[in-house]
């Protein structure tokens, strides 16, 4: 009679424990159980800029939803300077807020804990309101793929619903660029069909 090695067993249960991890389904986003309002939090990518008047994302949703979507977005903004800025956001009234915050922390070389330590605290207030939380993900720069893992890392963390890279495909392509980090209104256009479909998800409107 034969019996198995203990390391070929902790081999075999620690197979499986990984195996698990991965194929196991995520828990659902969270959605709002509170709130008026649908918000783009964020910095020069949710403010609009490169966009003609109208051109920005959050005029673009507005039109597509037939409601207001109020533009938080500041140029410049860091995850520091949002988490600021949280008390504004709230006050609000927010029933869905689409962050978009990242991309110059990258561009800063800020430390990427800080930059999603301080995403993970707005994240955290806005939700202790009972608002639903859209996390967009922003290029990395030098961090590259490190920067999307983390935006997904947190998304599972804290059942955002989530939105990879919106700036994918768009990057270094002249028609859809009005320099190389900030779309043309056809970009704009392009980051708002992403968003569209995942709002009224969040909205329960399928």
């Amino acid at each position: 009679m034969s019996f198995l090695h203990p390391l070929h067993i902790f081999i075999a249960v620690t197979l499986l424990l990984i195996s698990g991890w991965f194929f196991w389904p995520s828990p659902a986003p969270l959605l709002p159980t509170t709130g008026t309002t649908i918000v783009i939090f964020g910095d020069s990518l949710a403010a609009g800029t490169g966009a003609t008047t109208g051109g920005d994302i959050a005029s673009r949703l507005s039109d597509q939803l037939g409601t207001s979507v109020i533009n938080l977005g500041v140029s410049g903004d860091t995850t520091a300077d949002g988490f600021a800025r949280t008390d504004t956001l709230l006050a609000t009234d927010p029933r869905v807020v689409i962050i978009l915050l990242g991309g110059n922390d990258a561009i800063q070389r800020l430390p990427l804990e800080q930059t999603f330590s301080n995403l993970a605290s707005i994240i955290e207030r806005i939700q202790a309101t009972g608002a639903a939380v859209i996390l967009v993900g922003e290029p990395g720069a030098l961090y590259g793929s490190r920067y999307e893992d983390e935006y997904e890392r947190l998304a599972k963390t804290y059942r955002t619903f989530y939105i990879p890279n919106i700036l994918s495909g768009l990057i270094g392509r002249a028609e859809y660029m009005s320099d190389y980090i900030h779309p043309n209104d056809a970009g704009y256009a392009k980051a708002a069909e992403r968003i569209l479909p995942v709002i009224k998800e969040a909205l329960g409107d399928k």
